[in-house]
C-alpha cells in the first residue's frame, strides 16, 4: 500500500510540474523546436531544472541507501552501451515529440483537460508500443529460427 501511495504522490507532483511549467500545452513544446519562427527557450530551463533536481536526488539516494523505501531493489537499466536500437528509439521519440508536442510523461497528465489531440496522441503511442513489441518478438523469433 505504501508503494502505491508513494507512486500516486510522485505522479501527482510530476503532473503538477508539467502543468505549472506549461508543458501540458503542445504549442509551447513545438515552439521550442521552431528555431526559425516563434522560438520559446523556456523548455530548456524546465529540462535543466529537472535534470538538476534528478542528479542531486540520485546522488543522495544512491549514496545513502542500498534499496528503495518501498521495494526490494532499484530497477535500473542493465545496458551500458549506445546501440542502434537506442539511437533509433531516441530518434523516433524526438520526432514524435516535435510533431505532437507531447512526450508520454507529459501527455498523461493532460488527459483530464479533455483535448482531443491528447487522446489521438495517446492512442498512437499505444499502437506504436504494440507494433514495436510485435516487431521485436518477430525479430527474436527469426533470430532463434536461424540458429
Amino acid at each position: 500500500m505504501k508503494k502505491l501511495v508513494s507512486t500516486l504522490f510522485i505522479g501527482m507532483v510530476f503532473g503538477l510540474g508539467i502543468a505549472i511549467s506549461g508543458m501540458a500545452n503542445p504549442a509551447k513544446v513545438q515552439n521550442f523546436f521552431d528555431l526559425a519562427g516563434m522560438w520559446d527557450p523556456s523548455l530548456m530551463f524546465v529540462m535543466g531544472g529537472a535534470l538538476t533536481v534528478a542528479a542531486i536526488g540520485y546522488r543522495i539516494i544512491f549514496t545513502s541507501r542500498k534499496t528503495p523505501l518501498f521495494d526490494e531493489e532499484f530497477f535500473l537499466p542493465k545496458a551500458k552501451s549506445i546501440d542502434k536500437e537506442l539511437i533509433g528509439g531516441a530518434t523516433i521519440f524526438g520526432i514524435g515529440w516535435g510533431i505532437a508536442g507531447f512526450c508520454p510523461g507529459g501527455a498523461i497528465p493532460t488527459i483530464a483537460l479533455g483535448h482531443s489531440g491528447t487522446y489521438v496522441f495517446l492512442a498512437a503511442m499505444v499502437v506504436g508500443m504494440f507494433a514495436a513489441r510485435q516487431f521485436r518478438a518477430r525479430q527474436f523469433a527469426d533470430a532463434r529460427s536461424s540458429i
